[in-house]
């Protein structure tokens, strides 16, 4: 009994004391938040006033858990995202009782099955597709659906090796991304297309010019199969990527040579490409030193000024135009940008897609240039309708980054990423185990793929690529749908049958 009193007598002494300390601190942040000047919710209402900023981190994580209905959410939804997480681990993506989906949204893409679809025997795998016929190495592109452009130095060592290595054992290729070529993108030895940003990282000279030298040398190793000059991407058009200055570390200077510790800013555009003639040539320059094929990315803002650019191609010839283009949506991406820019600024993928798919067709370049479509592509709809548009290619970051784990927690450019994808914090690196997360990256792509030769086979063609804007339809403001031939008629090549 004398134990017992004891141990109570020793529980009310600490709540005593726990209880001074909190009244204490209360006492502390009233006087704090009354002097304080910058916030007035703080200064009118002290300590309480605290409450609203905490609710207001709390709030992203209630309504993606709890409150936002599975395909309310932005920029991804939680349907879509359960879709690519149960891809990545070979889980069956049926469902029961009917489509959540409302269809009566404009713009929703629904495909138009075939009243009489191939049979078993008559369906065909997705053939290789050549890129680059004028060059000395052309690039026979095995996959319809690869991993767009993420540089190392915004995502992790981890995430990068992750991705090296899951690619090369689905068969697709990997974008650099514009932070030059690290040991980690050649890990998993996948095939790798070679990102040129505007600063040049990786193959620039002590000037930050470009240097024929590295170029060779990038070109030299065999998983470097294409290189892409970055103009500009969705997550901020006619703005240069930013790398800070604490995450310069020596390793990351070193492969985009840079001085370590200070902030690799990439200007807004290449400064020696002041129109589509000095593109053309910068394009013929980087294809005769590394002999291998060449395009360019870009965010379009409107079709217009691109009709110079293949009035230019048909008056040079087609052996100087570039071998493939990267149309990415104005809807952003994964690089951290202004709010203006990623939410007002550049056409969206659904608009800039077909606009140049139909420029390239009406200038006969259809098996010139290949179009590689990019912009929240993340499920097999999505990648469907790409090609149904004119993509001969689609290439998608944060499918692939929800692959390696990622929550949309939106703290990419926070360095706090809890997944360990968009930071180099150890600690939580320690979370992303690359030889696991290898398998899901490969996982989800062979899933994409599979699924949209499903869609392919239901509308009637034996594989994706022979899929045309007749065999989609686009749901229209008022609730009725029209086939996506009638609403943006295409040139005769690329709805052939």
């Amino acid at each position: 009994m004398d134990y017992a009193m004891a141990a109570l007598e020793y529980l009310a002494l600490l709540f005593v004391l726990f209880l001074g300390v909190g009244l204490g601190a209360v006492v502390v942040l009233f006087f704090v938040d009354r002097r304080q000047k910058s916030d007035a919710i703080r200064r009118n209402y002290p300590v309480i006033g605290r409450f609203r900023h905490l609710f207001t981190e709390l709030g992203e994580f209630f309504r993606q858990y709890f409150f936002a209905m599975d395909r309310e959410e932005m920029p991804f939804n939680r349907a879509q995202r359960n879709w690519v997480s149960r891809a990545t681990v070979g889980k069956s993506n049926t469902i029961a009782f009917g489509s959540t989906r409302n269809l009566n949204v404009p713009g929703t893409p629904i495909f138009i099955n075939a009243v009489f679809p191939p049979l078993d025997n008559q369906y065909a795998s997705t053939e290789p597709m050549q890129i680059g016929p004028h060059c000395r190495h052309p690039y026979d592109a095995p996959s319809i659906y690869n991993i767009s452009g993420m540089s190392y130095g915004a995502l992790s060592k981890p995430a990068v090796q992750a991705l090296s290595r899951g690619a090369a054992k689905a068969g697709i290729w990997l974008n650099t991304g514009e932070g030059g070529m690290s040991p980690h993108h050649l890990e998993g030895g996948c095939d790798i297309v070679y990102q040129i940003g505007t600063a040049k990282f990786g193959v620039r000279d002590a000037d930050g010019n470009l240097s024929d030298e590295k170029l060779r040398e990038v070109a030299a190793r065999p998983e470097v199969k294409m290189f892409e000059i970055k103009l500009s991407q969705g997550a901020k058009p006619g703005k240069g990527g930013i790398l800070p200055a604490a995450k310069v570390s020596k390793e990351i200077a070193a492969i985009r040579g840079i001085p370590e510790g200070q902030a690799g800013i990439s200007p807004n555009r290449h400064s020696e490409v002041d129109d589509f003639a000095g593109l053309l040539d910068l394009i013929g320059h980087i294809r005769e030193v590394t002999g291998k094929p060449v395009g360019f990315k870009t965010c379009m803002g409107s079709s217009d000024p691109w009709v110079a650019l293949f009035e230019l191609i048909k008056e040079r010839g087609p052996e100087y135009a570039p071998d493939f283009i990267t149309v990415d949506g104005g809807e952003g991406g994964t690089g951290a940008a202004p709010m203006p820019l990623m939410d007002l600024v550049g056409m969206p993928l659904r608009e800039a897609l077909v606009r140049m798919t139909d420029l390239r067709d009406q200038y006969n370049l259809h098996d010139r240039i290949r179009i590689i479509a990019s912009g929240k592509l993340i499920n097999p709809g999505d990648v469907a309708w790409a090609i149904c548009a004119g993509a001969d290619f689609v290439t998608s970051a944060r499918g692939f980054m929800f692959s390696l784990g990622c929550i949309q927690a939106l703290k990419c450019n926070k360095n706090t990423c809890p997944t360990g994808i968009t930071t180099h914090d150890k600690g939580l690196q320690k979370g992303l185990v690359v030889q696991e997360k290898d398998n899901r990256v490969a996982a989800f792509a062979q899933s994409i793929i599979y699924e949209v030769e499903t869609i392919a086979h239901s509308v009637g063609v034996a594989e994706p690529r022979l899929m045309r804007r007749r065999h989609v339809r686009i749901v229209r403001d008022d609730g009725s749908s029209a086939r996506m031939n009638t609403m943006s008629p295409s040139f005769p090549r690329a709805d052939a049958p």
